[in-house]
């Protein structure tokens, strides 16, 4: 019974064993990995009766050792470098190209339950849009349910007279389809009336 650890033994030996179970592994998996490295580095080569070569990774009897080459170190994945102004530019240009894509659309003026008074019949309507309107691109503006077309996200409304108005826009591309479209705004224009 000498130096022989019994199972009542064993459980006593563990308690002293202070290595924590993933570094044990990780330790013993690099020792598997370099110990299959110098395996792999080497090789034997003979030739049998019947004039076969053979090849192996186990010496044998007559086998002459063969050095093996190490193997060609994996290309390296190489960074990009920074793209030059030329490069930049033609990326900007063929994003440019592709199509865009509108943010936001949104009426500033008049605003949304807003009353306007003594416009004289003239309405002043301003569109924010973003990006900005690109070519080939058209606005299709829908006051109280008619359409128009306008070229410019400032532009003037003729013969607005008193009462409750709405308005509404859209971007539409060079095929008519719509391709962004803001909320309605409904607001209300209000006249002095002049006493005689």
């Amino acid at each position: 019974m000498g130096g022989t650890l019994f199972p009542a033994d064993w459980s006593k030996t563990k308690q002293h064993c202070y290595a924590n179970p993933m570094l044990m592994r990780t330790i013993i998996t690099l020792i598997a990995t370099l110990a299959a490295g110098a395996v792999l580095a080497q090789a034997y080569k003979w030739t049998d009766e019947d004039g076969v070569v053979h090849f192996s990774d186990r010496p044998q009897e007559g086998a002459e050792r063969i050095e093996l080459p190490e193997a060609a170190p994996r290309p390296r994945p190489q960074r990009r470098a920074a793209p030059s102004a030329a490069a930049a530019t033609n990326t900007t240009s063929v994003e440019e190209a592709g199509p865009v894509r509108y943010e936001s659309l949104t009426i500033g003026a008049p605003l949304a339950e807003e009353t306007l008074w003594n416009i004289e019949g003239v309405l002043n309507v301003t569109l924010n849009l973003q990006p900005a309107l690109q070519p080939g691109h058209r606005i299709r503006v829908f006051f109280d349910g008619e359409p128009r077309y306008v070229n410019r996200t400032s532009f003037q409304i003729e013969e607005v007279y008193r009462g409750v108005h709405n308005i509404q826009a859209e971007i539409v591309d060079e095929a008519g389809s719509m391709m962004i479209r803001s909320m309605p705004n409904r607001f209300y224009v209000q006249q002095n009336s002049i006493g005689t």
